[in-house]
């Protein structure tokens, strides 16, 4: 069996967004968790899920590493029963680091996260890594072609061909570049709200791995009781001579090594290695 259905959901409304008094959970700066509404929103997400024929529900759930997806992801792989994979691929997304100024953040392993969420299995090793001085909005789109041209091959290979339907949960730059990639087209107009949900189908007969999707819902909150919110779209980017602008680092990174990086090819078959 291959992967004939992706499910991709924005994570749930942002603490951050509601006071300025919170604290980062797990210690990491820029990493706040998420408020009461959104997760009311995850819920009402995983609710969605289980309102579906079994055929259609997910059965496997990959997340960004950041405390906020995570808590996302997890009402849904507690209604099913279903261990939570932890993917640096589909990180947040920082436009470049000014020269000087450090380092972004970059979230824990997944042996860490596990003491927030112990529905994380770790036997799922992330097979790319963001680099941690930023992407301009070409190389966020490369990094989504990237990650799924390995991703569906290694999650059909890795588990027998078990999983037709899976969940990826994101951010909304990496939300909407995952299904630009997917779908084929880069310029789609795409804006995400907080715990929206996108639906792509497999074209019949297909074996492509990207560019071969077929959208059934697009960033849609139809699922949700008070529908989409503090949506997003690449419009809202600041642009400076042609390029987004650069943002600030983490003081005190600026010496840290960025490593690793890009796909993580000694985790990858050799048989999809030879077809990349």
């Amino acid at each position: 069996m291959t992967v004939q259905t992706i499910y991709i959901a924005r994570h749930g409304y942002r603490m951050n967004w509601v006071t300025d008094d919170w604290r980062s959970v797990t210690g990491l700066p820029r990493d706040p968790p998420l408020a009461a509404f959104g997760l009311t929103q995850a819920q009402e997400l995983a609710d969605y899920f289980f309102s579906l024929p079994e055929e259609l529900r997910p059965t496997i759930i990959l997340s960004s590493p950041y405390y906020r997806c995570l808590q996302t992801a997890v009402p849904t792989a507690q209604k099913f029963g279903l261990p939570l994979y932890v993917e640096h691929g589909l990180s947040e997304w920082y436009s470049p680091v000014t020269p000087g100024t450090g380092l972004h953040p970059r979230p824990a392993s997944a042996t860490a996260l596990r003491a927030y969420f112990p529905e994380i299995d770790d036997s799922w090793k992330s097979i790319y890594y963001t680099t941690r001085k930023g992407e301009d909005v070409p190389q966020v789109h490369d990094r989504a072609r990237e990650l799924m041209r390995a991703l569906i091959p290694c999650i059909e290979r890795k588990f027998g061909g078990r999983h037709k339907c899976i969940l990826l949960v994101s951010h909304a730059a990496t939300v909407i570049a995952l299904t630009r990639e997917l779908i084929g087209d880069r310029s789609l107009p795409l804006r995400v709200g907080c715990c929206s949900l996108t639906e792509l189908h497999r074209k019949p007969g297909e074996t492509k791995t990207v560019g071969c999707w077929e959208a059934k819902r697009l960033a849609d909150g139809g699922h949700l009781k008070d529908g989409t919110s503090r949506d997003w779209g690449f419009e809202d980017i600041v642009i400076q001579d042609g390029k987004v602008i650069n943002d600030v680092g983490q003081p005190g990174t600026e010496n840290d090594p960025d490593d690793p990086v890009g796909l993580q090819h000694d985790l990858l078959p050799a048989e999809l290695l030879a077809h990349m």
